[in-house]
């Protein structure tokens, strides 16, 4: 029989792996096995409000995590624990101990609540590759002349790519740097929910000075912020006094700005008044880096082949790396002995989500409206210069990432000679070798066509 702890352990890592960052925190701290009598497993949770979420949510989840880990469970019954604060506060330290935080990555237990930044994320455990070399050295120049260079500072990508982890670096270091900078954290939606709640209480003024008083403000996920127009306003009027008084401002988006919906040209002009860089899917070397990183920080027992071969099947997501390698570790200490690939690919099979299918038509869209022209156009016999370069790259990229033939592109581009789709797909190949507008261009629509 497994024991309780193993279990929470490993009911922890895969939820982790199926949640976002925020959902995990929030409905899973402060639980874990109270006992087990027979079949049945008592959870603790700390109220109601947690009680009934994880039976409407997550129930089904968690019993089958657990009967997968030990067939001998039959149920789960939730038990409210009853403890003063003093005594739950204890018990959220030993708790955490004893699932070993940093293994699990529950270090947001710690996080700062004056500046909301979380002390695990630096620059020391940055993994840095192809895929994110940009940002990462934009991020530099900002530490260096903070408010001077790349200001505001834009850093978008998909989900799981390691946004946080960098613009939460920033504000770590200044924190802990010499100049010790005055710093703050926020998500777009938290910083929205502070400033309705501002007016409803007839507080506005003291959110404008809370909010105003700090040298270098990271807003995370700003992409939220779409179609409010109150919160634009007043993010709009925030910036501007950050810029104008030499103020650092960090964004982090899963879009870049012209990709934000229901945005006030206003707003968007200022996100793109600074340095705007992405962050793109980890290629094979830096997926490598980073899974071997973990196992050396967290001193795991997990085998190359392993290690190779999620490197090879989680292609999107950081995160989603990372949480793999918490199940691997996690069966592997339960069942007390190393998994073979077959038990893997049986463990990691409903936890990696499917590969996005990119369709033609997805690329003509992506592309036109990265070049803001209807896309109709792009079927049109017309040689405007507005026009050919958009549609060359969209038979560069069909050629390039989707091997389709020639004569198919040149058909499903209006009926196009072969011959004119290897012009521009060799023009292209040759334009990106001294270009760099174009390769970020390209690197761009990429983003857009597999991230999002």
């Amino acid at each position: 029989m497994i024991e309780t702890k193993q279990l929470w352990d490993g009911v922890l890592a895969e939820m982790e792996l199926e949640l976002s960052k925020a959902n995990f925190s929030t409905w899973f701290r402060n639980t874990g096995i109270a006992k087990r009598e027979e079949g049945t497993i008592f959870i603790n949770v700390p109220n109601t409000f947690v009680r009934d979420w994880l039976i409407n949510k997550y129930h089904k989840n968690i019993l089958r995590i657990l009967r997968n880990l030990d067939q001998e469970v039959r149920a789960i019954e939730y038990l409210i624990s009853k403890i003063e604060s003093r005594e739950e506060k204890t018990k959220d330290l030993t708790f955490a101990k004893q699932i070993n935080v940093s293994n699990l990555g529950l270090n947001d237990l710690y996080i700062n609540k004056e500046n909301n930044l979380n002390p695990k994320y630096t620059l020391d455990n940055f993994i840095v590759g192809s895929f994110n070399e940009v940002a990462y050295a934009a991020a530099l120049a900002v530490m260096k002349e903070p408010g001077v260079k790349y200001n505001p500072l834009f850093i978008y990508g998909g989900t799981g790519l390691g946004k946080t982890h960098l613009i939460q670096s920033v504000g770590n270091y200044f924190k802990n740097h010499t100049i010790r900078k005055n710093v703050f954290y926020i998500t777009s939606e938290t910083f929205a929910s502070d400033y309705i709640n501002s007016v409803i209480n007839k507080k506005a003024n003291l959110f404008k000075e809370k909010y105003r008083k700090y040298d270098v403000l990271i807003i995370d996920d700003i992409q939220f912020v779409s179609g409010k127009i109150k919160i634009q306003e007043e993010l709009f009027h925030l910036f501007n006094s950050y810029y104008e008084t030499g103020k650092q401002i960090i964004f982090s988006s899963d879009k870049p700005p012209k990709f934000i919906s229901n945005l006030e040209e206003r707003l968007r002009s200022r996100f793109e008044g600074g340095m705007i860089v992405d962050i793109s899917k980890p290629d094979y070397e830096s997926r490598l880096s980073i899974i071997k990183n973990k196992i050396k920080n967290n001193n795991y027992s997990i085998t190359d082949e392993v290690v190779e071969y999620v490197a090879s099947i989680i292609q999107d997501s950081i995160r989603e790396l990372e949480g793999a390698i918490n199940t691997i570790h996690c069966q592997t200490q339960a069942k007390n002995r190393n998994l073979t690939i077959q038990e893997i690919k049986l463990l990691l099979k409903n936890s990696i989500k499917p590969q996005k299918s990119v369709s033609i038509n997805d690329v003509m869209k992506v592309v036109a409206d990265f070049y803001s022209i209807e896309e109709k156009i792009l079927y049109e016999k017309t040689r405007r210069k507005e026009v050919v370069k958009p549609r060359q790259i969209i038979m560069y990229l069909l050629r390039e990432d989707f091997d389709t033939s020639y004569p198919y592109i040149g058909q499903k581009l209006g009926g196009r000679d072969h011959t004119t789709v290897i012009h521009a797909y060799e023009k292209i190949k040759r334009d990106i070798i001294n270009d760099k507008i174009l390769v970020q261009e390209l690197e761009q629509i990429r983003g857009l066509l597999y991230n999002t």
